[in-house]
């Protein structure tokens, strides 16, 4: 690993945006620098294994993910520098961290306790330093076995006799596999030291690799990037994610357990981790490579409209460009048999309301849409969080506010949490039930459509932010680290 003092930015964090999607691991572009302490000022030293929710350079430039999110609001609200280097593969982080090279150790780690480690040691697998303290979990997945879709799809180990398994090393997986290594003997489970588990994946997808074994949260990630891989089955039980710590900063171990458990408390960790990392079902898998041949043949003629109707709206392009692809495919003159008509697929009294003359001058299409998002998102309690927010004003756009407010209301009945999305799309389709719609003060809605459209538009949004740079201001920007 390099020294403190440089930067070490991993090959796929270099590549260009303008590189083809599916050629590349994470399509991001830019390396992001660590803010220079000034002199005297202390630091929170932090070796990091990048990954596709947890650390990694975006389009624009600048470093997002989970575990950025957090350390970073740790370190501004305890004062101190953020100082950032990243692994060159996992057993130097450790190594890192163990020797005190580093405070902090991130990036999609199962955390390991003593009754783990001696079961890996049992196995004969790689556990990496035992020494390192572990944080209590912040996040958590459960390990999956991903298989190329041409191939063969097992059900379970049995199916797996003589196959060989890649998973990431010294990540925590060597102990969740234990038990299959030892009751699957046949199987050559092998660790492979990458700095990105979605390497593994990129590989299977490629079918280069047969098998690997990686947390469920970058599978879904990289469902709508690699597009010929899918997950076969369970590899074992749900883990915690959670930080490596330095031997001897036990009080930086236990102020970071305080942290993690103050932000699950208010919430903000949920919203966090939601964004990052969520659930398969949350976002649908589109379809990716017709929408990746589009983005290099069609969208280059539409970006400077939708970038035009960020600057008027404040609603960022990208999600404006994925909102429009749900609706016509990017498709001027698309017109549904319900009478909505453009690019954006305006009903004739929201064009009226919003002063669009012409539904099909995509122009004043998009402007028109991207005004009402922004008013949609207005229109929302100011309590409700970024990507919350956003997410319920597509779910508005796509239903009607009054809808949405019935669903919250039904939400909060049921003790769930009427400002996160997460909770309000499970009272969504409730609302095309007699049984509950009978109550609501707007009636009957499909409230399944809402959540498939959103679904899409996340899935739809998620490749351009991987592929596309920004114009400010950045959905990403205002994921409240307030």
């Amino acid at each position: 690993m390099r020294d403190r003092a440089s930067v070490h930015c991993p090959w796929y964090l270099r590549l260009g945006s303008a590189l083809a999607v599916t050629a590349s691991v994470l399509l991001l572009s830019g390396c992001e620098q660590p803010p220079a302490a000034p002199p005297g000022q202390a630091s929170l030293d932090v070796v990091v294994r990048p990954g596709p929710t947890t650390w990694f350079t975006a389009a624009n430039g600048h470093a997002s993910g989970l575990d950025h999110d957090l350390l970073t609001r740790f370190a501004r609200e305890r004062g101190l520098a953020l100082k950032v280097v990243f692994a060159d593969d996992t057993a130097s982080l450790m190594d890192s961290v163990a020797n005190g090279d580093a405070q902090v150790a991130a990036g999609g780690l199962f955390g390991r306790d003593r009754q783990q480690v001696r079961v890996a040691r049992a196995a004969d697998a790689p556990t990496g330093p035992p020494s390192v303290n572990w944080t209590t979990g912040y996040d958590s997945a459960e390990p999956v076995l991903v298989y190329n879709v041409d191939g063969y799809k097992p059900r379970r180990w049995d199916d797996l006799k003589a196959a060989t398994v890649a998973y990431p090393a010294h990540t925590g997986l060597d102990a969740a596999l234990a038990a299959a290594r030892q009751a699957h003997p046949g199987i050559d489970f092998q660790p492979v030291d990458v700095t990105s588990s979605d390497a593994l994946i990129a590989q299977v997808s490629e079918g280069t690799l047969a098998y690997a074994v990686v947390p469920s949260s970058d599978a879904s990630a990289a469902r709508n990037i690699h597009l010929d891989f899918d997950v076969a089955f369970a590899a074992g039980p749900r883990r915690d994610f959670a930080w490596a710590v330095a031997p001897g900063e036990r009080a930086l171990r236990a102020a970071l357990d305080a942290f993690i458990a103050r932000l699950r408390k208010d919430g903000t960790l949920a919203r966090l981790a939601e964004r990052y990392q969520a659930a398969p079902d949350q976002v649908e898998r589109v379809d990716a490579g017709v929408f990746q041949d589009r983005i290099r043949q069609m969208l280059p003629q539409w970006r400077r409209t939708f970038v035009e109707a960020q600057a008027k709206s404040g609603v960022e392009w990208r999600l404006l460009a994925a909102v429009a692809y749900q609706e016509s495919q990017w498709d001027p003159l698309a017109t549904s048999e319900t009478g909505v008509r453009g690019l954006m697929q305006l009903t004739e009294d929201t064009a009226r309301t919003l002063g669009v003359a012409d539904r099909l001058d995509p122009r004043t299409s998009a402007i028109g849409a991207a005004r009402y998002i922004a008013g949609l998102k207005a229109k929302l309690p100011a309590r409700i969080a970024e990507p919350d927010r956003t997410w319920l004003a597509l779910a508005a756009f796509n239903i009607g506010i009054g809808h949405l407010e019935d669903a919250r209301i039904l939400a909060q009945r049921y003790k769930l949490n009427p400002d996160l999305w997460s909770d309000v799309r499970k009272m969504l389709p409730l609302l095309a039930d007699p049984k509950y719609y009978i109550a609501a003060k707007n009636g009957y809605a499909r409230g399944g459509m809402p959540v498939a459209f959103v679904g899409r538009v996340r899935g739809y949004y998620d490749i351009l932010l991987r592929t596309q740079s920004a114009q400010p201001p950045l959905l990403q920007a205002s994921l409240a680290l307030h």
